[in-house]
């Protein structure tokens, strides 16, 4: 059997977003991908080859004044090479963020990536989760407790370090992991049976 070949791209700003990248390569990992987790602001030559050969790309940032990072848009318009040559087109995509606000516009965020997994000619993957903690018997610890279908999200308080991000956005992160594996376990499976 394939393996699936999952990456993760992301910026942390201050390691929120980090514990979510983390969550989605456990979940990735769990479900039996090579897993990849690359640091946008630090990447390589080598890393920039690992995501040209993986089958999912999944897209992570805080979300900072409504959209990704300053140094994810850099990583985002850098890729510009990989457009040209269309060096991920067709792999599939998916996305997590984190604010401090329950909302804190980070649909946009998780928008953004999808415009950038489209321009690329990739598939999204979407979180798959009914919403959570939106009746009396929910609460806070549900899966997908802040309603986002787009792709995991996350609220931490500004005042608190990484250690309080939500276990819930945690397991919601481990969640879009797995999905993504799966997904590309099929993928993988379908076009090898195609060839």
């Amino acid at each position: 059997m394939t393996t699936p070949v999952v990456s993760i791209a992301y910026h942390s700003g201050h390691g929120h977003t980090a514990v979510l990248a983390e969550a989605v390569r456990a979940g990735a990992a769990d479900a039996g991908a090579e897993v990849h987790l690359i640091k946008v602001d630090e990447i390589t030559e080598e890393q920039w080859a690992a995501l040209d050969a993986s089958d999912a790309i999944v897209f992570g940032s805080p979300t900072y004044m409504g959209t990704a990072t300053g140094a994810f848009h850099v990583f985002a318009e850098a890729s510009s090479k990989r457009w040209f040559g269309q060096a991920w087109k067709d792999k599939l995509a998916a996305g997590f963020t984190n604010s401090g606000s329950k909302s804190g516009d980070k649909l946009h965020t998780l928008q953004f990536f999808q415009i950038l997994a489209a321009q690329h000619g990739m598939n999204w993957v979407n979180l798959g989760l009914h919403p959570g903690w939106n009746n009396s018997e929910g609460s806070e610890h549900d899966l997908n407790r802040l309603g986002v279908f787009a792709g995991a999200a996350a609220q931490t308080n500004v005042d608190e370090g990484p250690e309080a991000v939500h276990k819930a956005d945690v397991a919601t992160a481990e969640h879009l992991g797995r999905r993504v594996a799966e997904t590309a376990r099929v993928f993988v499976q379908g076009r090898a049976a195609a060839a």
